[in-house]
């Protein structure tokens, strides 16, 4: 009787992680997106992390294309605050990045043992929750919303927003984390389109400050340990 020798094990996924800092500029990171995901495509970059701060911008998803954009600030206010607008390719509705608000672009090749659009969502969720929990912050999921919350049922606030983008399998865009973010630019849309839930940061969550590159090193880690072939959430 033959018996079939077990299924070697996936190669163990590794990740350039590049520290942008704060400042930069959202069309820049689009660019540099588009870029990359094209070398990854090609072979000439392996699986890239993109981790950075925007200057205080409002992007718009594919599922504002033809319907009221959530934007409740008239185009004076936004002057006034300093906050630009910019349409994007990624999944999802309206956010607001700004300064202390770590943002995450993934630009990953989920071939061949990661094809499953929910799963990444998941994972990136996933990572997220294990990264704020380094910090005593107990993150989930609600049930048909993306992203993570925090508080008591039926009170929760996003603490963290989610939108990507995955072409012939390679990804783009990604998370944004509310560190020690403006909380009233929230104030300036309808966050995700989701009007009966609050925002919030770990700053707020904690009532005080946590070094940015302290949360870098916290999600750097955690996405490192669910995205490895023994991860399964």
């Amino acid at each position: 009787m033959d018996v079939a020798a077990p299924a070697a094990p996936a190669a163990r996924r590794t990740f350039d992680v590049r520290r942008l800092g704060a400042g930069v500029d959202y069309g820049d990171a689009l660019a540099l997106q588009a870029r990359l995901v094209e070398e990854r495509r090609s072979g000439t970059i392996g699986d890239t992390l993109l981790l950075l701060e925007h200057p205080p911008v409002i992007t718009l998803g594919v599922k504002t294309r033809g319907k009221p954009t959530n934007i409740v600030a008239s185009p004076e206010a936004l002057a006034a605050e300093g906050v630009s607008v910019f349409e994007t390719g990624r999944g999802g509705d309206i956010t607001y990045h700004g300064p202390g608000q770590l943002v995450g672009y993934p630009i990953l090749d989920l071939r061949p043992d990661r094809c499953d659009v929910h799963k990444y969502v998941r994972d990136l969720e996933q990572a997220l929750i294990v990264a704020i929990g380094e910090f005593g912050i107990d993150g989930r999921r609600i049930e048909g919303r993306t992203g993570v919350w925090v508080g008591a049922p039926g009170r929760e606030e996003k603490i963290a927003a989610i939108g990507v983008r995955i072409s012939r399998w390679i990804t783009s865009h990604g998370f944004a984390l509310n560190v020690s973010t403006n909380l009233q630019h929230f104030r300036l849309i309808v966050p995700c389109g989701i009007a009966d839930r609050g925002v919030t940061s770990i700053e707020r969550v904690l009532g005080r400050s946590v070094p940015m590159r302290d949360v870098e090193d916290a999600f750097a880690h955690a996405f490192d340990a669910v995205f490895s072939p023994a991860a399964d959430y």
